[in-house]
Formats: structure tokens, sequence, C-alpha cells
């Protein structure tokens, strides 16, 4: 447990490093990464949630709140289910500007 715990506080430290996120560049990198499985245009599904609204829903499937941390947790460690780890394909950076995109939609 505490090597878990451990582990995001060093995920979130990392992430905390990086500059501001940009949309601009986020919208890019989600465009390369994301929308094979996720539409940014509304809350229809493809493989994965549409993620229009993401960061204005009061709940996101696993029932958390989407927050920085939360998003960014699903973003590293996947679901478990259809949503891959993505912690090593992209870098802290991409990974900030991906989550300012998402408080965009």
């Amino acid at each position: 447990m505490k090597k878990g715990i451990c582990i995001a506080l060093l995920s979130l430290s990392a992430f905390a490093a990086t500059k501001p996120g940009d949309a601009a560049k986020g919208k890019d990198a989600f465009d390369g990464t994301c929308a094979a499985c996720h539409n940014a245009e509304s809350t229809e599904p493809k493989v994965g949630p549409g993620l229009k609204g993401l960061f204005k829903k009061a709940a996101m499937a696993n029932k958390k709140k989407a927050t920085d941390a939360t998003v960014l947790e699903i973003i590293n460690k996947g679901t478990g289910g259809s949503m891959p780890p993505l912690a090593d394909q992209l870098s802290d950076q991409e990974k900030a500007d991906v989550i300012a995109y998402l408080k965009t939609l």
C-alpha cells in the first residue's frame, strides 16, 4: 500500500514540475493518441467514453470527480478495462497539455 502511495506521489510531483498545460498542443496530442477511442465533441462513446464536458460532470464512470489528479491517474494507469496505461507513451508535458485540452471540452 505504501509503495502505491509513493508511486502516486512521485507521479504527481513529476506532473507538477511540468509547465502549465497548453490546450492547443493538448488537442494535437489527443488527436494523435486518444481520438481513436474517445470522442472529444460529444459524450457518445467509441471504444471509451466521449469526453465532452468531462471536467463539468459530477463524476466519471469510475465514480470519481474529474480533477487533474484523477484524470492523470487514468492516463497513466489505464482503467483495467479497455483503456490502456499511457504512462510511457506520453511525456509529462503532453499529459498536462491533454488535460488542459480536456478542460476546454
